[in-house]
């Protein structure tokens, strides 16, 4: 079995005065060959790898405070720290220590701190030589203490005897009983000193004084010393609220006797450091760094009593699920666990990763279901604060548990959708739960935080679920509840400060979506037809709902995707934007800024279906624009656009010969098809009498050859003189045959009529193509089709 009585954490002091968990391990001390001396050695508890290997030095000061920690430093500004898991261990260390440096394991400190330049250090030799005398404890005294104490302040050695001879004459508990004998006696005088004297001697800054400070027994007179601040008129009742109105609730009892009272000391320093003492200055505020870290671990050390306890947290959840547990008894179970994750935030990623994955298998997201949707406002409130702990710090655990209910969950139950409804839904007319349930959303939402892995995509199977799930319902009520209520009369009918703030939040929320997820959200915007009503708040009132529908459209503008344009120009949805800029009739605000950057970004990334779109229908109300020079450049490049459009079409007229080769200006082989099969069906007519011709017949061939030449004759009339081919009207032309079928001998002789000009041309232009090279171009597509031949 392994000794729990070496087993140790090891801290290092950061660059933020705050401690790093370096890992957990066992130490042991042991001569060192390559050190040349004893050192202490932290071996990890998971691997057995070397977290530590620190000799002990002769003039290193080593400090032990509440009995499980011993605390030094090694080179400049690098603190460490070990934390015992039992007393016995840490006294075991100890005593190592002292007996290298030669010193008596009864002391809290083994060396003097010294932090002053030498010139300072060699003056206060002389002066700390002797040991500090303190006055008598008496009341006539207090004067004298204080101003005692007072000066010491500015020397760290004079700090350290100062502090040594408190602690070794008990002087803290013979100061608390003139406390009494002034508050007895009323004498407000040595109140005052009291105050200035217990509030320097926070400052000295010293473990060992803190400990006896924050003993049951002492605590509270303590608390009534820092009450009577000399710059008051009236006594601050600190010891009444701490007593009276701060009342400790047990959700579930807490057996564990050790736990129980660390957490009252806790609560009891804390609101010390917060409330009590006057807010330090800044040369003072390095001077309550011990009583920060007295703080910071005994909120470790609860953390890990709780974790420990497993009954106790299985009881407490077992609780906060059941059906049958009181709203009273559940308000206090959510209020005890956002307590719970708010101490965890001290404790380093290693062991915050192990606390939350924790709590996740006990069931945490399945209750904060029940709780999210509680109508008691400070059960609602601790469990939102609860979720945002568990996002900020791995949304994974949210996502994963999330994807788990796809398959065995309805959708009303799902917690991603409690989530959606509980932020619409917000009572609160300042809708802070709502602001804190979108900012959920947008970091579960956000594809930067997900994980990618060979055989798993977190962000494929997440968003996939999302848009499956969950973003129908916030869409069909933003356009059943909010919008489609506001907007049924083209334009917004509730302008109530609750509805526009909620409209505000889903906007930037969907906003965050377009910018993020361009596939998926665009489906729902293509179809709900949502950009139109959204864009009807453009009437709004407030400025900011005004700018947040803007915002929403200069999204999608800025992914530069033709189907989004498309959709604007086909909604004509500039529209609203240039009304409300038209109505704001040029005021130097934020929505011109605004709607003015929107056209100098199409204009900048020449989007040219949005600049041609614009110009065409807004351009009047566009053109008087004169204090910036974007409309009339959107104008310019407009203009120049349409130059070159019309310059290419000229081009084009002038080289209609190989244009007409083109396969673009021949009749369609489908329609050629049609008519063939129709010139077959009327074969049998023929079958008797061969010769016979018919005047549906030359109908027929009349349309066709209409029908080909009305698509081309407008062109080819105005280019006969110049490039087009020569036409034969001879009137005395014979009449020509049309072959259609070889195999049945079938002749039709067409007569002359006044068709003969189109015939020709059809026959010039159609069909004998000069240099014409269709036959290839049949062959090469592979393709044999019947063509009516011209003899």
């Amino acid at each position: 079995m392994t000794d729990t009585r070496r087993r140790v954490k090891l801290y290092a002091l950061n660059a933020d005065r705050q401690w790093d968990d370096r890992g957990t391990g066992h130490v042991s001390s042991a001569y060192v060959d390559r050190l040349k001396g004893i050192s202490l050695l932290v071996r990890a508890e998971s691997d057995g790898s070397l977290l530590l290997e620190s000799k002990i030095q002769p003039d290193t000061a080593y400090q032990k405070q509440q009995d499980t920690l011993i605390v030094w430093s090694e080179g400049d500004n690098f603190d460490l720290a070990l934390s015992f898991q039992e007393k016995a261990g840490c006294d075991e260390i100890w005593e190592k220590i002292c007996q290298v440096q030669g010193k008596d394991p009864s002391v809290e400190i083994t060396q003097d701190i010294v932090e002053e330049s030498e010139d300072e250090r060699f003056d206060d030799m002389s002066d700390s030589a002797p040991p500090i005398e303190l006055p008598s404890c008496e009341l006539s005294r207090l004067e004298d203490i204080s101003e005692l104490i007072s000066n010491c302040l500015s020397s760290p050695m004079r700090k350290e005897k100062l502090a040594a001879a408190i602690e070794s004459e008990g002087y803290i508990r013979k100061l608390l009983n003139l406390f009494h004998m002034c508050e007895d006696l009323e004498n407000y005088e040595g109140l005052h000193h009291l105050y200035d004297i217990f509030k320097n001697i926070f400052l000295l800054n010293k473990n060992a004084l803190f400990e006896v400070m924050f003993s049951d027994d002492v605590i509270f007179d303590v608390v009534g010393c820092l009450e009577y601040d000399p710059s008051c008129i009236t006594r601050k009742k600190h010891r009444e609220y701490l007593k009276q109105q701060a009342k400790f609730r047990e959700a579930i009892p807490i057996r564990n006797t050790e736990l129980l009272s660390k957490i009252h000391q806790t609560f009891r320093v804390q609101y010390i450091q917060d409330v009590v003492l006057p807010t330090p200055s800044v040369f003072e505020d390095n001077m309550l760094g011990t009583l920060n870290s007295f703080i910071f671990f005994n909120k470790v050390e609860i953390v890990s009593l709780v974790q420990e306890d497993e009954k106790f947290l299985t009881e407490l959840f077992a609780m906060l699920t059941d059906v049958n547990t009181l709203d009273s008894k559940r308000r206090d179970l959510v209020l005890f666990l956002k307590e719970f994750c708010n101490y965890s935030q001290n404790l380093q990623p290693q062991a915050k990763e192990t606390f939350y994955k924790t709590l996740t298998n006990l069931g945490i997201l399945a209750a904060l279901e029940i709780t999210l949707a509680m109508d008691d406002q400070k059960t609602k409130t601790a469990s939102i604060d609860i979720l945002t702990y568990i996002v900020e710090y791995s949304p994974s655990f949210v996502r994963e548990y999330t994807l788990q209910q796809s398959n065995n969950t309805h959708e009303d139950q799902i917690l991603l959708n409690i989530v959606i409804e509980q932020m619409i839904c917000d009572t609160d007319p300042e809708l802070g739960g709502a602001v804190q349930l979108m900012g959920v959303l947008r970091i579960l939402l956000d594809p930067e935080n997900m994980l990618a892995q060979v055989n798993k995509s977190e962000k494929t199977d997440f968003l996939n679920f999302f848009y499956k799930h969950s973003v129908q319902i916030l869409i069909d009520f933003l356009c059943s509840a909010p919008l489609l209520e506001n907007t049924a009369h083209g334009e917004p009918q509730k302008e109530d400060y609750q509805t526009v703030q909620l409209l505000g939040l889903i906007l930037e929320l969907l906003s965050f979506c377009v910018e993020h997820h361009t596939y998926h959200i665009k489906n729902c915007i293509l179809n709900k037809d949502l950009l139109r009503r959204i864009l009807v708040l453009m009437k709004s009132t407030h400025k900011f709902l005004v700018l947040c529908a803007l915002r929403f459209m200069r999204k999608l503008i800025a992914l530069k995707d033709e189907f989004y344009n498309r959709y604007i120009i086909k909604g004509n949805l500039f529209a609203p934007v240039v009304d409300a800029f038209v109505r704001n009739n040029g005021r130097y605000n934020l929505l011109d800024s605004a709607i003015i950057e929107m056209f100098e970004f199409i204009k900048l990334e020449d989007i040219k279906t949005l600049c041609s779109h614009v110009v065409e229908n807004y351009g009047k109300s566009l053109d008087d624009i004169g204090y910036v020079q974007t409309f009339k450049t959107l104008k310019s490049r407009y203009d120049q656009h349409q130059d070159k459009l019309k310059d290419r079409d000229r081009n084009t007229l002038e080289s209609v010969p190989s244009i007409l080769r083109n396969s673009r200006y021949r009749r369609d082989q489908r329609q050629l098809d049609e008519e063939e099969e129709m010139w077959f069906n009327e074969e049998d007519d023929f079958d008797d009498n061969e010769t016979m011709v018919t005047s549906n017949t030359s109908d027929i061939l009349s349309k066709k050859l209409d029908t080909d030449l009305d698509s081309i004759g407008k062109i080819i009339e105005k280019n006969t003189d110049t490039n087009g081919p020569k036409i034969n009207n001879n009137s005395s032309q014979k009449a020509t045959v049309l072959n259609n079928n070889a195999n049945s001998g079938t002749a039709l002789a067409l007569p002359t009529t006044n068709t003969e000009n189109k015939s020709a041309l059809f026959k010039r232009s159609l069909v004998d193509y000069e240099g014409g090279d269709s036959d290839e171009e049949e062959e090469e597509s592979g393709e044999v089709t019947k063509r009516a031949r011209l003899s």
